[in-house]
């Protein structure tokens, strides 16, 4: 099957679509995930993305059969394959300032949990479950997790998720800070999409300065969060969306972002 990119307006849905591997991906299919960001990306009028799956499963990482070379004999290597690509599937070390909302539909271990740690709002189903199972297989989740996840939810939490490498259930994931709601399944998109038509009607330079300011701030000590939030607020306040915005507010239209 297939990584499906769909554009509908301003809103892009990105289906990890192998249901015959559980979505686990080979490295095509990294690859196509991957080519799928810079989609969304490079596409100025693409402002918000909602990443799911299909069936009962998110996304489970690697497909270890096309991966452990005792299985293989050798890594397969697709035209045109490089090790960027699977770290840029999942986001890891591959800035995207639009805002990318996760629709959890079931299953989320290895690779999913590090795209998920790449995710700026996250919605799960009842039935959804998260594991971080590298430590069971005697591997490390080097995409980038045990750098986010201690950043993104309070210590114990994170260390538990690392350590035990236990399957969670949503409400817990909900309780650890991992997720923002859970959804019914047969409204979770609907969900996903109501969060995305909220920010893609914002001012879309704006709000990619504001998640560019936070991303960056992590990796800075205040004084220099301030100074880049401080450069990021020129550019913004310099833009004609700036002037846009205020005039549309006195004259009680809905603004005409430009972008710029």
């Amino acid at each position: 099957m297939s990584i499906d990119y769909v554009p509908d307006g301003h809103i892009v849905t990105i289906t990890i679509n192998r249901p015959e591997t559980r979505n686990a991906l080979d490295m095509a299919h990294f690859q196509s995930l991957a080519q799928a960001w810079v989609r969304f990306r490079d596409d100025d009028a693409a402002r918000v993305a909602v990443i799911t799956g299909v069936d009962d499963v998110f996304f489970t990482g690697a497909d270890l059969k096309k991966f452990v070379p005792e299985l293989t004999g050798e890594l397969p290597t697709p035209a045109g394959w490089n090790q960027d690509d699977a770290m840029h599937a999942v986001l890891h070390l591959f800035p995207v300032y639009k805002p990318i909302i996760a629709a959890v539909n079931g299953l989320c271990l290895g690779g999913g949990i590090v795209l998920l740690g790449s995710t700026d709002i996250r919605l799960a189903s009842p039935g959804a479950r998260f594991a971080i199972m590298e430590p069971k297989r005697g591997l490390f989740a080097g995409g980038g997790t045990t750098a986010r996840f201690p950043r993104q939810m309070p210590w114990a939490f994170a260390m538990e998720l690392l350590l035990t490498a236990d399957m969670v259930s949503a409400e817990r994931a909900m309780l650890m800070g991992v997720l923002n709601d859970v959804v019914a399944p047969d409204k979770l998109l609907d969900a996903a999409y109501d969060y995305a038509h909220r920010i893609a009607a914002n001012a879309p330079l704006a709000i990619a300065a504001t998640k560019q300011a936070a991303m960056e701030g992590l990796a800075l000590d205040l004084a220099a969060a301030y100074a880049n939030e401080a450069r990021l607020s020129d550019m913004v306040f310099a833009s004609e969306d700036a002037k846009e915005g205020p005039l549309a507010f006195a004259e009680k239209r809905a603004p005409v972002w430009q972008g710029r």
